[in-house]
């Protein structure tokens, strides 16, 4: 029966985001019911929080994997390749300067 129950709440996905908060409220709910010690409600509580961590640690790398093949496929300058053009400007018009006499 506990099994079951751990399964249930496992498989929605809205498990993996539920807060803290929630999630204790979940963990009360299931004890006064008998469904859960209070020990297993605690294991209970902490093993959905690591899989609510971990699945948000998964999202935000999709999320952010994503976005990097966006911006590539679009083709724009990366921070660096701003950075890059920066740097050759200056070392242009430091040549530029020293050839025409001017100080730097």
């Amino acid at each position: 029966m506990k099994e079951q129950i751990k399964n249930t709440v496992y498989a929605g996905v809205g498990a993996l985001f539920l807060t803290k908060e929630k999630l204790n409220e979940l963990k009360n709910e299931f004890v006064e019911k008998g469904k859960l010690s209070r020990e297993e409600g605690k294991q209970f509580v902490d093993e959905l929080l690591a899989r609510s961590e971990q699945a948000k640690d998964q999202v935000n790398l999709w999320v952010n994997q994503r976005v990097e093949e966006r911006i590539r496929d679009l083709n724009l300058a990366t921070a660096a390749d701003v950075a890059d053009l920066r740097r050759q400007v200056e070392e242009l018009q430091a040549v530029l300067n020293r050839g025409s006499g001017q100080k730097e």
